[in-house]
């Protein structure tokens, strides 16, 4: 979730929230994030509250929750963050 294949994804979310009432997003697979990404997800949120939808983020990886934990935003989303035991130091 960059930059650099940002349309993509905002495209799929739109198309996604478009298609449904309550979406769950997967992190578990996102290897990389930055601030696009981010912003990616933030308007997701927004657009499903607009849309008065419910828009879950579930199985967060190690990068998305360092980078939400970075920019302190965790709560903003609401959705519990689980750090899998293999994780844990």
């Amino acid at each position: 979730m960059t930059i650099y294949n940002a349309m993509p994804i905002k495209e799929k979310l739109l198309s996604a929230l478009d298609g449904c009432h309550e979406l769950e997003l997967d992190l578990s697979l996102v290897g990389e994030i930055d601030t696009t990404g981010v912003q990616l997800l933030i308007m997701a949120k927004q657009e499903a509250n607009r849309l008065l939808k419910s828009l879950r983020l579930v199985a967060h990886s190690a990068p998305v929750r360092e980078v939400l934990d970075f920019y302190n935003i965790a709560a903003y989303f609401g959705d519990p963050l689980h750090i899998p035991a293999r994780e844990r130091a």
